[in-house]
């Protein structure tokens, strides 16, 4: 594969078809675990490591697989790669693997994931599968946490809480008080909240990308003449 085409799905994970902005899967974790910044980074790292591993064990088994068992085959895979992710978070990280709660188990039916297993992995080789997992989970990661940090700032004036459940009580320091003593909104952390910060950013990608397709006409039109 040539650098033009991992360039296309540099691209695409992160821009494209970013899958928060632009192609809308797995809402439900991307809206109830973006309440603040380590929750949506946690979550989404552990996202990007799933689907990662996923395209690179569908890619290296595609030609093995028969069509009519290969959804149920990537979903068993899946769920294994999920269950090593959530009994590693457990053991090292058990406060955080508390808070994300039934949000680790449900990688396992995330649609980003499955939808990149059978659309990418299982018709190209290994290492363009295993970068679009990284490129689309990293895309992902950055909306996750895009909208934690919107919600956090605005619902509790704060980046960085919850910083103890990774490094524990020593990290307390590290909470960012943006806004001091800030009463907070509480509907910025609420579902809500998550509905119309997610909405803001999409309008923004739009904005950006309506922006560009004009620039970019207006060279060609300059170059024409």
């Amino acid at each position: 594969m040539s650098q033009a085409n991992y360039r296309d799905i540099v691209n695409n994970g992160l821009w494209k078809q970013n899958a928060g902005m632009v192609q809308l899967l797995g809402l439900c974790p991307l809206l109830a675990i973006s309440s603040s910044v380590v929750n949506a980074l946690s979550l989404g790292l552990a996202t990007t490591l799933v689907m990662a591993a996923s395209n690179g064990a569908i890619s290296l088994i595609r030609n093995l697989v028969p069509k009519e068992i290969r959804i149920a085959v990537f979903i068993l895979i899946i769920a294994a790669l999920v269950t090593a992710i959530q009994l590693a978070m457990n053991a090292y990280v058990h406060p955080l693997y508390l808070v994300l709660g039934i949000f680790i188990p449900l990688i396992t039916t995330n649609c980003i994931v499955l939808a990149r297993t059978e659309a990418f992995a299982s018709k190209n080789r290994f290492l363009p599968s295993v970068v679009d997992g990284v490129m689309m989970g990293i895309g992902l990661t950055l909306v996750l946490v895009l909208l934690g940090g919107m919600r956090e700032l605005v619902g509790k004036g704060t980046l960085l809480s919850g910083i103890d459940l990774v490094f524990g009580a020593a990290a307390n320091g590290w909470v960012l008080h943006v806004l001091p003593d800030y009463k907070g909104f509480l509907l910025a952390v609420l579902p809500p909240g998550a509905f119309f910060a997610l909405g803001l950013l999409i309008a923004g990608k739009n904005w950006l990308d309506q922006r560009a397709a004009k620039t970019q006409a207006s060279m060609s039109i300059a170059v024409a003449h």
